[in-house]
């Protein structure tokens, strides 16, 4: 019967493991609970990031494009004899259109890794019903663009998402404060007095309460009919493939349209360096976990060197080249470290499933959504296994360099 050839590194090396079996079973236990905590919180901080970006990109676009600001300048500077009595202020910020509008989206839409482009018109308002009246956001857009940026319809709690040119879009909290519903009319009115009727087609819940009480929504032209912009927008949203890329590319945006483009990162410096301090602190873990992995095998392999120096003095002796000897311990690490993977991400797997189901908010959904990446299993085994190697690496030399003679009669 025709059986395989085994390297003959490779039968000594399984024939070590299998002599030390207990140093062999809790290094490999102790190999899997590193890999095991490396995929459960690598999934479980990705996971945690994701939702965390998910919520607060869904209300806002990642790359929001708006008219350069008013400033003002003297128009003669002070020489080191004079006096300058000149008082100069900032002027006050009008509500103004982004000039050629159209042609930058058309610009903006073809560029690579962007992918939606909607234009917006925004502005203060107030709302009457009644003897009742509240001020609020007035924000006019074209549904089916700003739909994708902004996913209000799956915010609608009561009505639809329509947006004619007279319906109109309000918060839970201001229809309460209104007493108005679904279908209920709502007399809206700019600060130069102009006003118009408008129809209550949809509430939504935007999960914020100040949020509630003032955002609503037009259709664009109804925006900028009431805000004194008729063919105007005051912003343009973008979103864009890479949220994490959203400021390189609202940067290229700058440079090649000079419009100023504000990113998600910059308009939320704060919210990214928190999201940033996360990621360094699982780094941290990984790398300390995957740290303590590797001081385990090489304690254990620095052991198997001191107890088998009679064997591999006797294998010396016979012919064998210290590059074979090396091999042997390397391949042991090898092994480990690979052994271990395996059933670590078994039970970071696991622990992941159990997450899912036993972490759950009041409703009963999962607190949020894990993915099973497989390429986390692919880089966790190879990076065990790396890991392993390197480890074996300094018992694997000291082996390889022992002097058969003083081994055998050590």
């Amino acid at each position: 019967m025709f059986k395989p050839w085994v390297p003959f590194e490779w039968i000594v090396a399984i024939r070590f493991l299998r002599e030390g079996r207990m140093q062999t079973v809790f290094i490999l236990v102790g190999v899997a609970i590193g890999v095991g905590v490396i995929v459960f919180m690598s999934a479980l901080m990705a996971g945690l990031q994701g939702n965390f970006i998910a919520r607060v990109l869904s209300a806002q676009a990642h790359i929001q494009l708006l008219p350069p600001q008013e400033f003002t300048r003297t128009l003669h500077t002070a020489t080191p004899s004079e006096v300058n009595a000149a008082i100069v202020q900032p002027p006050l910020q009008r509500l103004k259109s982004i000039d050629q509008w159209q042609s930058l989206i058309t610009t903006v839409r073809d560029m690579p890794d962007v992918t939606v482009v909607s234009p917006v018109v925004g502005g203060s308002a107030l709302a009457v019903r009644g003897s009742a009246s509240r001020a609020i956001g007035l924000t006019g857009v074209e549904p089916e663009g700003y739909f994708q940026i902004v996913k209000l319809p799956e915010k609608i709690v009561r009505g639809t998402p329509r947006l004619t040119g007279q319906d109109m879009l309000i918060g839970t909290d201001l229809a309460s404060d209104l007493g108005v519903d679904v279908g209920d009319k709502l007399r809206v009115t700019n600060a130069a007095g102009v006003a118009t009727t408008l129809t209550i087609s949809g509430v939504f819940d935007l999960g914020n309460k100040g949020a509630n009480q003032r955002s609503t929504f037009v259709a664009l032209r109804t925006a900028q009919s009431l805000l004194g912009l008729l063919g105007g927008v005051t912003s343009i949203e973008v979103t864009v493939r890479d949220v994490y890329a959203a400021e390189v590319i609202a940067q290229r945006i700058q440079a090649a349209t000079g419009v100023q483009a504000d990113s998600w990162i910059k308009t939320g410096a704060q919210f990214f360096a928190a999201v940033s301090a996360q990621s360094t602190a699982n780094t941290a873990i990984r790398f300390f976990v995957g740290l303590s992995v590797a001081f385990g095998i090489a304690s254990v392999l620095v052991v198997s060197v001191v107890q088998k120096s009679r064997e591999i003095g006797i294998l010396r002796a016979m012919g064998i080249s210290r590059g074979q000897v090396l091999r042997v311990f390397l391949l042991q690490g090898g092994l480990l470290g690979w052994g271990g993977a395996v059933l670590g991400c078994v039970v970071g797997a696991l622990g992941l499933v159990l997450w899912q189901h036993l972490a759950l908010n009041a409703d009963g959904t999962p607190l949020f959504a894990l993915v099973l990446d497989p390429t986390l299993f692919v880089l966790a085994l190879g990076l065990a296994t790396l890991t392993g190697l390197a480890a074996a690496y300094a018992p694997a030399l000291r082996a390889a360099r022992l002097d058969p003679v003083e081994a055998i009669h050590g």
